[in-house]
């Protein structure tokens, strides 16, 4: 059976030494973000996650969700009480403004408890998860009446809210979408369309369910310039803001997926629905890119609550499974055989897994903090700053960390050998669960996309020319230090590698834009690359700081950073040099043959 514990040592180091917290506490809501608060708040987050999400996530995948012929969802048995404690707990509005019921804690520490919960059980925590998309939309472009008339209940959790794009012959391309809406003369509207791949479309874990919905309105442009977005309520309110009668859409039908089984994927229908539009006429996408870029962070760290999940149990596996004797003599000699994870091949996965999970969780945190800049700061170039890098960031991190996630979750997998393709150890589970993060919120292939021909030039390339230099001025100023000289050059060749290929991009791609589509997902992952090896920098930084300041308590824990930073350093950091030769080759043998070749 699959074991789960909430890596809980390592977010307090990344949060407190790491990122220095504390010193962000002139942020609003920050100040109560104490040392002691932050330990008390990532506990209980842990317990809840071990204790409560996680008992119900291997039944969950294995019952899945059911349709009723009425076209009512019922969720996995467990899910509806483990969802009222999370919701009790008040966990949906940790970071949602006091306001409107929530807690206005910073999103970074909802981001740190939120990673717990995804590993504990991806598939449940989904609901919640687009609920937050449903807020943030909300907030940002609702009216005040809509506000008043949503937020409350959504940030409670008895309300829960979805997100609804995709449409049978419209994925990425939403300007081919064709439901539309018709304005009733009252300020409503009528929406009529089919929507698929719905997460959460339909359930009985909450009172009432928000949707979130891309629409045309009669007589709006064509393409993505007329499409806007309106709030379809499954049950419309009445004049005291309850539930009252049954909206005109329903569940047609519940997608069977690979994985995620616990989550309703939907076929939703709406047949003159009554909707309210949110935000501006034919301008929808404004709107719906602020639950999807929320989404996208979210995705990301899914990538890496599953990576981490699948560590922990191939760890305990190899720890446990005994198979031939080490190559350097025997570990164990008083069995017949030792540990298989004395063998370097199981060493090479673990390490590899560790070093991108215990990086990308300093990544995901770094990514969550600048959002709570960008929303929180009164400094107008601290804001702009924060929201230049949050732009940057959010494809690479949704991108990498869900490539590597799902491709972590293999290797773990690999590890048990055969037990690995039996149900019953739960690794089968996380691969197919880990593939989807792949794929919504915008496939990676769109997200590299993203990252070259959009991010990088924006505002002049700003945003990228900042965070070249934050990285080298790091390398700079700590080359004198010995004790990084080993971090610092891998990080500064990696760098060098990042700055040729966008050189070459800037150089090769404007006449020949398949140079730029070429290459876009080895960039992306060379991004990602020098990134997580600064995150290890920072990381080998606070450590080696900290063991020379005396003998810590966790001093074994700051040891074990220190050789995990260095195996990065010497056996990831190089692949940089691989993408940049992969991106430099152009796009002409790629695109060479006729289609019909194929």
């Amino acid at each position: 059976m699959p074991i789960y514990k909430a890596p809980v040592e390592d977010t307090l180091f990344i949060l407190n030494d790491v990122l220095g917290i504390e010193r962000y506490r002139n942020l609003p809501g920050f100040a109560d973000a104490t040392a002691d608060m932050l330990a008390a708040i990532v506990g209980e987050a842990a317990r809840l996650s071990e204790e409560v999400l996680f008992p119900v996530n291997l039944s969950g995948d294995q019952e899945g969700c059911r349709r009723r012929e009425d076209g009512s969802v019922t969720v996995p048995k467990g899910f509806k009480a483990a969802y009222d404690l999370y919701r009790e707990g008040g966990w949906l509005g940790l970071a949602a403004p006091e306001e409107f019921g929530g807690q206005g804690l910073p999103y970074t520490l909802h981001t740190a408890v939120g990673e717990y919960m995804s590993s504990a059980n991806m598939a449940l925590m989904m609901y919640p998860g687009l609920t937050q998309g449903a807020i943030a939309a909300i907030l940002a472009h609702g009216s005040d009446e809509q506000k008043r008339a949503y937020l409350p209940n959504l940030v409670a959790g008895t309300w829960t809210g979805t997100m609804n794009l995709t449409e049978p012959h419209c994925g990425t391309d939403l300007g081919l979408l064709r439901t539309k809406a018709v304005p009733n003369g009252d300020g409503s509207y009528r929406i009529s369309g089919q929507k698929i791949f719905i997460s959460a479309g339909e359930h009985d874990m909450s009172e009432n369910i928000i949707h979130l919905v891309l629409a045309r309105i009669e007589g709006a442009p064509e393409g993505v310039k007329g499409i806007s977005l309106f709030i379809v309520p499954k049950f419309t309110l009445t004049e005291i803001g309850e539930p009252g009668d049954r909206n005109g859409v329903s569940c047609g039908a519940i997608e069977h997926k690979m994985g995620i089984h616990g989550n309703a994927t939907c076929v939703m229908n709406y047949d003159e629905a009554t909707g309210y539009l949110i935000g501006v006429e034919n301008r929808g996408l404004n709107a719906m890119f602020v639950m999807m870029n929320e989404a996208r962070l979210g995705v990301g760290m899914q990538g890496l609550s599953i990576a981490e999940i699948a560590y922990q149990n191939a760890v305990n596996y190899a720890r446990e499974r005994l198979q031939g004797r080490s190559l350097s003599g025997a570990k164990q000699p008083d069995k017949k055989a030792d540990p298989i994870i004395v063998h370097p091949d199981i060493r090479r996965t673990l390490m590899t897994i560790r070093a991108f999970t215990e990086a990308g969780r300093a990544f995901t945190l770094w990514t969550a903090l600048q959002s709570d800049i960008a929303h929180r700061s009164d400094s107008e170039a601290g804001r702009q700053a924060a929201e230049d890098l949050l732009g940057l960031m959010t494809p690479i991190l949704k991108g990498v960390l869900t490539d590597k996630g799902f491709d972590h979750a293999v290797m773990a997998q690999q590890v048990f050998g055969g037990h690995g393709y039996i149900e019953e150890h739960g690794m089968s589970q996380y691969v197919r669960d880990a593939r989807i993060a792949m794929i919504y919120e915008g496939a990676n292939g769109i997200q590299a996309l993203d990252l070259v021909g959009r991010k990088l030039a924006m505002n002049g390339g700003r945003a990228v020319m900042a965070l070249f230099k934050e990285i080298g001025d790091f390398c700079e100023e700590n080359r004198g230090d010995d004790r990084l000289s080993g971090y610092t050059k891998s990080l500064k060749k990696g760098l060098s590698d990042l700055q040729a290929a966008t050189m070459w991009f800037m150089q090769n791609a404007m006449a020949k834009p398949d140079n730029a589509g070429a290459g876009s997902t080895d960039y992306m992952h060379l991004f990602g690359l020098v990134v997580l090896g600064y995150m290890w920098a920072k990381i080998a930084k606070t450590a080696e700081e900290k063991l020379a300041a005396g003998a810590p308590d966790n001093a074994d824990y700051l040891r074990n950073k220190l050789i995990t930073a260095r195996f990065f350093m010497e056996r990831i950091m190089p692949e940089t040099a691989l993408r940049k030769a992969r991106i430099e080759t152009g796009a002409d043998s790629m695109m060479a043959l006729d289609a019909a070749a194929f």
